[in-house]
């Protein structure tokens, strides 16, 4: 018996579209320390007998990996020769530093996994002393024995499927959607963070259904339009819950749940998002964020129309997607317009659009564009976007926790989701939007545990410089695994840094916002990020005099915040 060269990780089916192929794939993830630390000389006669051609790089080099991830995909492509199966294969290097990933497609899931489960002995137990046709022979021989297994059952909807994804606004732009689609006189079902739902914003299943089964009790609705809220998670664990799109948006790329599910980068992040924008049907429309760089580049590997969105109407990417006989929305002269060719049409003004907060949320204004533009696109009534553009409003029961607005004694209250650095950005922007003259910005931020030290204090940071005044609110039940004092301290290292002397730390949301209250004055606007206490804040608002504010009372409150400033 050969010396091991290494040891399986993790041999996983995903059962949709994913990282790796647009169609179920088999993931084998390997440790390969033995084949990393092999003298070079030794390793170049493994890839002589495999006829890989191949650098055999240094020992324990980057290199040396990528050379063990192509064979891994050699050994895998010639066992699927040897059972006269044509397969699609790739190699590449793995989350840890020691280790690869070799990824297919499969069929039957018994087989599958049983050729999973082979290469990884194979990668193991190679021997360079024992014919290697024969060994493969023998391999192909097991594999064949292997009972079959189901086939893969991932749906391919016959109604039109709108996915969308993204580091933030992934809710508020599903909800929109549905809404207009509702608007049209459609029937619709919707899965999200927050649920699964249909119609009416009838809840069917409470929980985190933004992945693979979210998908499925979506559809099982049997809608006219799904809208699948389309996270990262659910992607890297069991794949996309349909074959296709028919529309695909996605957002933004932004820090967000970085070093968890080996995702270490903003690069790879953007790649495992970019995945839905590779099923969109070739005449289906994908959604673009042509301000985020990451999401722009996605345009080249998308498999549907391009339909770009930037708060810049004269984007450079806009002009080439023009030409190019794709679409884009824009505002111009204040109006949400879609350009087409040298054509354009104005739809609504931003200010009559509840969801932009009288226009000055540019990040509700993008999911805005990028909603109507999914709803154009898969065939909805213009004048019926228009009628669900003025008529979604952002209010605690349709967009929990997303910019909802109260006043109380004389204050305006922001409860938000802000999770992370572009989401703080985006709330300090609508409280700075919200102030009028001489008031100040109160503001209480919040962290789960599973966010990185570099997550925490950018955080922090973006706080402290937009806001005058921060605390910290505990989320003791989503420390996950953390110690409280680390969660604090990197919120608190990250304000202290952006010029912040002085930042109280309390047990819970609904007691920052009540401190906070207490020590603001009439004018001043008063913002917590909420995660865990949602309902309750609600509660003590409606219950302490708090009045949510209309549209209407928006616009109003955001003119005079603006004539306050512009008479200063």
């Amino acid at each position: 018996m050969a010396e091991p060269r290494g040891e399986l990780v993790e041999l996983r089916v995903l059962e949709g579209p994913n990282l790796y192929f647009p169609r179920p794939a088999i993931k084998v993830q390997m440790r390969v320390h033995g084949w990393l630390a092999m003298r070079e000389e030794r390793f170049a006669r493994v890839l002589e007998l495999t006829r890989l051609v191949s650098r055999p790089g240094r020992p324990n080099t980057e290199q040396r990996r990528r050379a063990v991830a192509r064979l891994g995909a050699t050994l895998a492509r010639r066992l699927a020769t040897e059972g006269n199966i044509r397969l699609a294969v790739r190699g590449r290097p793995g989350p840890g530093a020691d280790e690869i990933v070799v990824s297919f497609p499969w069929r039957r899931r018994g087989t599958a996994e049983a050729a999973g489960n082979e290469i990884a002995r194979l990668l193991s137990t190679f021997d360079a002393r024992r014919s290697l046709d024969r060994t493969l022979a023998e391999v192909a021989e097991r594999v064949a024995a292997a009972e079959p297994g189901e086939e893969p059952s991932v749906p391919d909807p016959m109604i039109p499927v709108v996915s969308v994804t993204g580091t933030n606004g992934k809710t508020t732009t599903v909800r929109l959607l549905a809404h207009l689609v509702r608007s049209a006189g459609k029937r619709v079902a919707y899965s999200s963070t927050d649920g699964v739902y249909r119609d009416d914003d009838e809840l069917i299943e409470e929980g985190d259904y933004s992945g693979f089964g979210g998908a499925a009790k979506a559809l099982e609705q049997r809608p006219d339009v799904a809208v699948l809220e389309t996270a990262r998670g659910g992607i890297l664990l069991r794949g996309i819950g349909v074959l296709h799109n028919d529309a695909a948006i996605v957002t933004n790329v932004s820090a967000d749940h970085l070093g968890l599910l080996g995702i270490r980068t903003l690069d790879q992040l953007a790649e495992v998002k970019a995945t839905i924008t590779k099923i969109t049907r070739s005449e289906g429309w994908d959604v673009l964020n042509a301000d985020d760089p990451r999401v722009l580049s996605m345009r080249r590997g998308a498999s549907g129309r391009i339909w770009m969105c930037s708060l810049d109407p004269d984007h450079p990417a806009v002009r080439e997607t023009l030409v190019e006989g794709g679409r884009a929305t824009v505002p111009l002269d204040g109006w949400m317009t879609v350009l087409e060719r040298s054509h354009s049409r104005a739809l609504v003004p931003l200010v009559d659009v509840p969801v932009t907060i009288a226009g000055i949320s540019s990040m509700n204004v993008m999911n805005a564009m990028q909603a109507a533009s999914a709803a154009l696109g898969i065939g909805l009534p213009e004048r019926a976007v228009v009628q669900g553009l003025r008529s979604f409003v952002l209010d605690p029961e349709r967009n929990p926790g997303r910019a909802n607005l109260f006043e109380l004694d004389g204050r305006a209250v922001v409860v938000d989701y802000a999770h992370n650095e572009a989401g703080m950005r985006g709330l300090i922007e609508l409280c700075d939007g919200l102030r009028p003259a001489g008031a100040e910005i109160w503001l209480a931020i919040c962290a789960a545990g599973d966010r990185t030290d570099e997550i925490l204090h950018r955080v922090g940071y973006r706080a402290a410089r937009g806001a005058d005044h921060v605390v910290i609110a505990e989320l003791l039940r989503y420390l996950r695994g953390r110690e409280r004092e680390d969660v604090i301290d990197g919120l608190r290292a990250g304000a202290i840094d952006a010029g912040a002397d002085d930042v109280d730390v309390h047990p819970d949301e609904l007691s920052a916002l009540r401190a906070m209250l207490q020590r603001s004055r009439r004018g001043d606007v008063v913002a917590v990020t909420a995660l865990g206490m949602r309902p309750e804040v609600f509660a003590w608002l409606g219950e302490n005099g708090g009045v949510r504010l209309t549209p209407t009372m928006v616009r109003r409150h955001v003119a005079a915040a603006r004539r306050s400033r512009a008479a200063k």
